[in-house]
């Protein structure tokens, strides 16, 4: 393959898979989640007050509800939001082009690894048109960015440009979890590797560590550490469940085999084993309704054997280049495995673009062994490629939205869009906190001005079981979906009251229409009620 003809290909793919990551960005999926509300509506108030919901001036992390969220999400939000307003296409605008960005350095990288230049356009094809990448790059996620700036570091790395990818590592440590645990093992291995040389690397070491230490010392805060607290292995249930181990054995010393130890490495082994096995890469995928088409593979089940024929002959070639390759792999898995609900979609970002380098490698390798089918194969990998792709995109369209609306929150949009149209009516709006932090979909869709709801005399906000609650401000007051009915019908101050609840605790006054989910199911009744 010529040089021009390899970068008509990666025009076509940047082309194609910038097509198929921005149009309907809005619609597909179905509604922004609370997390992708969150991270617009920061950015928003960035915007027009220098401050995050909370009041503090350019925050090195985000409170939103509780789970701090990691900064460079939000920042990198704010021009797109200025451009775009604070709409779904602009939250999720970052995130789709970090997907477009990461179709082009995987090119890069699979050139400058293999220099190759049939493996590099079969990669930049899988990274366009897999699930796994496709999916993230249109929901408003910090991992997407996360797996662009990663593999542009290494890129960077690897052609010895080492300031620049102190840069983008350094960077991707404040965009997503998983990277601050992978980049920093990168890191230490890299320099246990470049001891001999490492004088004339000392100052791209100090770059990285300007991004890197403070990282570290964040993470050392209660702040850095509470979304660990909700994922991590050994929680409370973990506890019980190695006391209730022990409680049962017959072993004559239970602690020597159940204990946090032991519970722990064994579920990482599991985990990691997980993380590249078949059926979470080729067969079933994730269970993350929000991150993946759950029961359909993340690469498509025809990459799995060249897959796996590809990671046996960069064992048995025993370069410089597979030897970095297999390090990647190996540590890539290692942050998700440390979390429960693994193998997750968006934990194990650090492998991307492995799987698709990996399977084009194994894909062009073979055919020295079996020269004859070598156009065979070929025509059998594109079709079944496409096939997954098409597979995914017709699902994606139909089904997937129908059945997977409500875990979108939908419904959202729509009630507080009534909302506002009625607002001047009535003196009080109680709605159900059934759907997840209403408060944040109704400061994003009207969108409500950031200083105004700092500063409201009736924002009623508190912290209680690790997680930050908003039950008042203006009109509004956010209630319990057990609590409606008796919240409703304790009202006792004269006036007329908007009631937005669920079809699980009604209220009995009268109903003025509901807004059902893409299945038909009812997602929020509207009801009003005079005093």
């Amino acid at each position: 393959m010529t040089r021009s003809s390899s970068l008509c290909w990666l025009t076509v793919f940047l082309l194609g898979g910038a097509l198929i990551r921005l149009v309907g960005l809005a619609h597909y999926p179905p509604s922004l989640n609370w997390d992708e509300v969150s991270l617009g509506y920061n950015a928003y108030s960035l915007l027009h007050s220098g401050k995050d919901e909370w009041g503090v001036a350019f925050p090195a992390i985000f409170r939103a509800f509780g789970d701090y969220k990691l900064p460079l999400y939000v920042y990198a939000d704010v021009p797109a939001v200025a451009v775009f307003g604070l709409s779904p296409a602009g939250v999720r605008l970052p995130s789709a082009l970090a997907g477009i960005g990461l179709i082009a350095v995987s090119f890069l990288l699979a050139y400058r690894i293999f220099t190759d230049r049939r493996i590099a356009v079969l990669t930049a094809f899988l990274v366009a048109v897999s699930q796994w990448t496709l999916f993230l790059s249109r929901v408003a996620v910090e991992a997407n960015l996360a797996a662009f700036f990663i593999s542009l570091g290494i890129y960077l790395g690897l052609t010895k440009r080492f300031y620049l990818s102190a840069v983008f590592l350094g960077l991707s440590v404040w965009t997503y979890n998983s990277a601050r645990v992978f980049v920093p093992l990168l890191v230490f291995v890299f320099i246990l590797f470049s001891l001999r040389r490492l004088k004339s690397l000392l100052l791209p070491l100090l770059v990285a560590g300007i991004f890197i230490v403070p990282m570290l010392i964040q993470l050392l805060l209660p702040t850095g550490q509470a979304r660990f607290d909700w994922v991590t292995l050994i929680d409370s249930g973990a506890v019980a469940q190695i006391a209730a181990s022990r409680a049962s054995s017959h072993f004559p010393y239970p602690r020597l085999l159940y204990n946090k130890v032991t519970y722990f490495s064994g579920h990482f082994l599991v985990n990691y084993l997980q993380a590249l096995g078949p059926d979470f890469l080729f067969i079933d995928g994730g269970s993350q309704y929000q991150f993946n088409i759950p029961h359909l593979g993340l690469l498509g089940l025809v990459n799995l054997p060249f897959f796996y024929l590809g990671l046996i002959f960069l064992v048995f070639s025993r370069s410089r280049t597979s030897g970095f390759i297999l390090l990647w792999l190996l540590l890539a898995p290692v942050a998700g495995s440390l979390t429960r609900d693994a193998p997750h979609t968006l934990r194990l970002i650090p492998l991307l673009p492995l799987p698709m380098l990996i399977s084009a490698f194994g894909l062009v390798r073979l055919p020295r062994y079996l020269p004859l089918l070598k156009y065979p194969l070929y025509a059998v990998f594109i079709a079944g490629v496409i096939y997954a792709f098409a597979d995914f995109s017709y699902v994606y369209t139909s089904s997937y939205p129908v059945r997977y609306s409500w875990s979108w929150q939908y419904g959202y949009s729509q009630v507080v869009s009534y909302i506002k149209q009625h607002y001047s009516q009535y003196d009080g709006i109680i709605f159900t906190k059934k759907y997840g932090e209403p408060h944040e979909f109704v400061l994003f869709y009207w969108p409500w001005p950031p200083a105004a709801y700092r500063t409201d005399p009736r924002l009623v906000r508190y912290y209680r079981t690790d997680w930050y609650w908003v039950d008042a401000f203006a009109k509004f007051r956010f209630v319990n979906d057990w609590d409606m009915t008796k919240t409703v019908s304790g009202l006792s101050a004269p006036g007329k009251y908007l009631i937005i609840s669920s079809p699980d605790n009604p209220v009995s006054v009268g109903e003025l229409g509901q807004i059902d989910f893409l299945n038909g199911h009812p997602a929020f009744i509207i009801s009003q009620k005079a005093i």
